[in-house]
């Protein structure tokens, strides 16, 4: 799992916002449209197509305390699914998050 821990902690360093995602996912869907709703800028990483799917997800549960998709982090820090994603837009509170780490 080593390669896929070091691509999650490079992928969550080098960019303001990250999506953990797959093309088919109706709560991936929700976190991406919140997140373009709010003229968020943000590298999305779809993990159907990757061959290490399994071990990014299993390395997002330990990391995260869940292996499902969407994970989104704002600024390094995880922030939930598509829900919470969601729930954060409608609280007036991603703007601002987005704004704070320059992701806008």
């Amino acid at each position: 799992m080593s390669g896929a821990k070091q691509f999650v902690d490079a992928a969550i360093v080098d960019n303001k916002v990250v999506v953990f995602s797959k093309t088919y996912c109706p709560y991936c869907k929700m976190a991406k449209s919140a997140l373009d709703k709010c003229g968020g800028k943000y590298k999305v990483i779809e993990l159907e197509s990757r061959s290490d799917t399994d071990a990014i997800q299993d390395y997002l549960l330990k990391l995260t305390g869940g292996r499902s998709v969407p994970r989104v982090f704002i600024g390094g820090k995880f922030v939930g699914g598509g829900t919470e994603v969601e729930q954060l837009k409608k609280d007036n509170k991603l703007t601002p998050m987005l704004q704070s780490v320059g992701a806008l």
